[in-house]
């Protein structure tokens, strides 16, 4: 609860008369849950219909959270890699089943011969370690990165079992693009010229050199050893198994030795293409590209085939939805998170998304035609269903519920 001597939280922007509950719960984040700056976009049928930030970029400055506010997302990043890979797959640039050695050569070693495009993006190849520390000039070097990621085993057997790809992911995406677009960009050159740049939006993965520090959001992290004080938050099992150096947990995020997930946004990080954690943006961004491609995608030129398989509800690999990263019963495809019993959210099996780490979400409903985009710069601790992200995305399908009883 804010205090009397607690800075004046300011609310900025649009929210249609149909989702004046939206703004509400977006207001209370401030006044009730500890929220400090954020943005919150909502699309529906092809109309923007929430458009709405408040507080402050940088609660130290007090500097106030404005239109051109760019914000750490984290693995909302996902989301965006993977809308790029939809382009790509529409184009034609690679098929879901076939093995993703028949594009990159050098990856069919140390029993990765038959992983296919599809269990890697469905978070089943067992890729989870990159093998060792990796530094930003490492990152840069594309055709070594290459290299290190073709010369790791698979944690477990590809294709029977999943477990979030926490890091690894977007590299993997990165190099699988590269080989098969004929121009060889990166994901984040794919997405800016193939997704931003025609949608009008603004999201980088890696922030461009010249963006002016003015205009980025200061996201309030923790240390990890926090993590331990919140165990009431987050699965217990995931949190104590990261302690053991040699656990599946602990290996998916050593890939970056940060003692604070919000040091992957800084120094020399910042500018370096970590296509599962780094992007910077706004929610009209994100949630402009999930709107799109909740209503057939046709801006971007996603073939209906592609989209089929965007609306298809993932089913759970052979042994079970257990993840074995994040402990919790999770769902991928394409890339993206989708809904399942301990992640639910959208109308039904259809929806696709990502959350972030500390509270950020972004999703498409394509029941709803809805495009829907939260990001926060206080880390709080939740994997999935922040307070303050959950009442504004629970107010907003409070708001589709009425507009439907007063259509029908």
């Amino acid at each position: 609860m804010r205090t009397s001597s607690s800075p004046a939280f300011h609310i900025r922007g649009y929210a249609a008369p149909e989702f004046a509950l939206v703004r509400s719960e977006f207001e209370r984040n401030f006044t009730q849950r500890g929220e400090e700056g954020a943005a919150c976009t909502i699309y529906h049928r092809g109309e923007r219909v929430v458009d709405l930030s408040g507080g402050y970029q940088c609660i130290e400055t007090l500097r106030p959270w404005d239109d051109g506010t760019l914000t750490l997302a984290f693995s909302v990043t996902k989301g965006m890699a993977a809308a790029a890979m939809a382009v790509a797959h529409s184009r034609e640039l690679f098929e879901l089943d076939e093995p993703v050695a028949s594009y990159w050569p050098e990856f069919a070693q140390r029993g990765k011969e038959r992983i296919t495009v599809r269990q890697l993006l469905a978070h089943q190849a067992g890729l989870v370690s990159a093998g060792r520390s990796l530094k930003p000039h490492v990152l840069s070097d594309y055709d070594g990165l290459s290299q290190i990621l073709a010369a790791q085993s698979p944690q477990w057997t590809p294709g029977i079992k999943h477990g979030y790809h926490t890091l690894t992911l977007g590299w993997y995406q990165n190099e699988l693009l590269r080989r098969t677009d004929p121009q060889g960009r990166s994901v984040g050159v794919f997405f800016q010229q193939e997704i931003a740049q025609p949608l009008g939006i603004e999201f980088y993965i890696g922030l461009p050199a010249d963006t002016p520090q003015s205009r980025l959001s200061k996201i309030r992290g923790f240390h990890r050893l926090a993590l331990l004080a919140h165990l009431h938050e987050l699965p217990a099992e995931m949190v104590l198994s990261g302690l053991w150096p040699a656990s599946l947990v602990s290996k998916s995020v050593r890939c970056l030795r940060l003692d604070n997930p919000a040091q992957v946004g800084e120094g020399d990080y910042r500018e370096v293409e970590i296509p599962s954690a780094n992007g910077f943006g706004q929610a009209r961004a994100v949630a402009k590209v999930y709107e799109v491609l909740a209503r057939g995608g046709q801006e971007l030129g996603i073939s209906p085939a592609t989209h089929e398989e965007l609306l298809t509800p993932a089913s759970a690999p052979p042994h079970g939805g257990k993840d074995l990263i994040l402990k919790l019963d999770t769902r991928y495809s394409f890339g993206f998170s989708r809904p399942s019993r301990d992640m639910a959210f959208g109308s039904d099996g259809s929806a696709f998304g990502c959350p972030g780490a500390g509270g950020s979400f972004g999703m498409a409903d394509p029941t709803q035609k809805l495009g829907f985009a939260y990001l926060t710069n206080r880390m709080g601790f939740r994997i999935f269903d922040d307070p303050r992200e959950k009442a504004v995305r629970d107010a907003c399908y409070r708001c589709l519920k009425a507009l439907q009883q007063v259509a029908a």
